[in-house]
């Protein structure tokens, strides 16, 4: 198991993760927070799906997008050990987003196709060939409809999170 939000290795504070749960797919290699991370330790995330808020009549409408076929989504995972024991994390990271998204959020979550998986984990991939893999999912299979406000809230986490709103 990771926690959502990566911790670099060399961090000193693993509060440091809570402002890393996305990277922007066109950045990690040389971004210090990352560039390890994309070198060799590259992740798939599974997730039903996931959210984006648009602003609407000055308020912020959260959206839940998904996938029929339940893809994951591309990852980077850290190991930071200067705690009590091994703390794992991860971040998804990001690229443009597709027709499907760009009326919500101009960003979504990078998602493989499935025959890419062995490219996207092997360590020894070529950093072009990943980089071409990080493009915008096509969308043709993705559905994206509003849901409540009670999404807004980490500690609501049920049914009613994803459920379209009325």
């Amino acid at each position: 198991m990771l926690r959502w939000g990566l911790v670099p290795s060399w961090a000193d504070d693993p509060e440091i993760g809570s402002r890393m749960i996305n990277a922007r797919s066109e950045t990690p290699p040389e971004k210090p927070s990352f560039r390890s991370a994309f070198r060799r330790r590259r992740c798939l995330i599974p997730a039903g799906g996931c959210y984006e808020w648009k602003r609407e009549n000055g308020d912020k409408q959260p959206y839940y997008f998904r996938m029929q076929d339940g893809r994951p989504f591309a990852g980077l995972w850290e190991s930071w050990e200067k705690g009590d024991g091994t703390l794992r994390t991860c971040t998804i990271l990001t690229t443009r987003a597709n027709s499907v998204l760009e009326g919500v959020h101009d960003r979504m979550p990078v998602i493989l196709p499935s025959d890419s998986y062995n490219a996207w984990l092997d360590p020894d991939a070529d950093r072009e060939e990943l980089g071409e893999l990080t493009v915008p999912y096509p969308g043709d299979d993705l559905e994206i409809y509003p849901v409540s406000r009670f999404a807004n809230s980490p500690r609501n986490n049920d049914e009613r999170c994803i459920e379209p709103a009325a």
